[in-house]
């Protein structure tokens, strides 16, 4: 009897579980949506972020200097900014984001040059700070709905630091989300800009400064000078977003399968229960059978 009431007391437990595992799950998969919408919601405004910075960088002064394309000539510190979440329960988000981290640092460390740690996160922010790193900067609750604006203040941090040579390259990692099912741990620098706004830039130069039907007050090159830092906010942003719908993805998947692994162990116990049941009543049975035959 005491088996039977453990038993009972085991699937009760595992019942409670699961019906916690499937409100988060359902509560991931609400927050998954919103995040895929303010995604696509951003996508034009970055298209045509390129697109404004390739017609202003066309009429801008070919031999001006962007502090924020430039590559410094020498190289000592170099920031690392790591996007992780402020929850747990998601599976391998935060530990793929902090091993990609953490070889990336050792990467730089072998090659002579200094770390700077600029952690988004609290799962981040707690687990390097266990670990005995010293952190430039800590950002914590904006990872569930980050907005525009905590991506700019970030953003200006960094910029401001890259443009007074506190920092000579910016490496920002983050989870690419790709499906509920699939994030993709990316690396990328984001200072000095390079890709797609160098090549506009490069473009500029080679055609060189023209006329055209707008007129850039004060210039085309001080407007862009003000796009390049805009072009890093942006940037930023998308990663925030990416970072946000990955985690949302990985929890709802984590929690789907642990409400799965809980509905297998109760169908297991249940099954338990009832051999440990059917041994109980055969037992008595049985007492009742040999009872009545000594009384014969």
């Amino acid at each position: 009897m005491a088996q039977l009431q453990d038993i009972s007391r085991r699937i009760t437990s595992v019942t409670n579980t699961r019906k916690t595992t499937k409100a988060m799950e359902m509560v991931a998969g609400a927050r998954l949506r919103r995040a895929q919408t303010r995604i696509e919601a951003l996508r034009p405004y970055a298209e045509r972020m390129i697109e404004l910075m390739q017609e202003v960088g066309r009429h801008a002064d070919p031999g001006e200097q962007f502090a924020l394309l430039e590559t410094h000539e020498e190289e000592k510190r170099i920031g690392i900014v790591m996007l992780t979440g402020d929850r747990g329960l998601a599976g391998g988000f935060n530990s793929n984001i902090l091993r990609r981290g953490l070889m990336l640092h050792d990467e730089i460390q072998a090659q002579g040059k200094e770390v700077v740690w600029i952690v988004i996160g609290k799962k981040g922010v707690s687990t390097m700070r266990f670990r005995g790193y010293e952190l430039q900067e800590s950002i914590q609750g904006i990872t569930d709905r980050p907005k525009y604006t905590d991506a700019a203040d970030i953003s200006h941090r960094i910029v401001s630091m890259y443009e007074n040579y506190e920092l000579d390259r910016v490496h920002l990692v983050y989870n690419h989300f790709k499906s509920p099912m699939e994030q993709i741990v990316t690396e990328e620098v984001i200072l000095p800009l390079g890709g797609e706004v160098a090549e506009v830039i490069a473009a500029a130069e080679a055609e060189g400064a023209i006329e055209g039907d707008f007129i850039y007050e004060p210039n085309a090159t001080v407007i862009l000078n003000e796009l390049l830092p805009t072009y890093v906010e942006t940037a930023l942003y998308r990663a925030l977003l990416e970072s946000t719908a990955s985690e949302h993805g990985a929890r709802m998947t984590a929690m789907r399968s642990a409400s799965e692994n809980a509905e297998e162990m109760i169908e297991h116990l249940t099954l338990m229960m009832n051999r440990a049941r059917q041994a109980a009543i055969t037992q008595e049975i049985l007492e009742v059978v040999g009872g009545a035959e000594a009384l014969a």
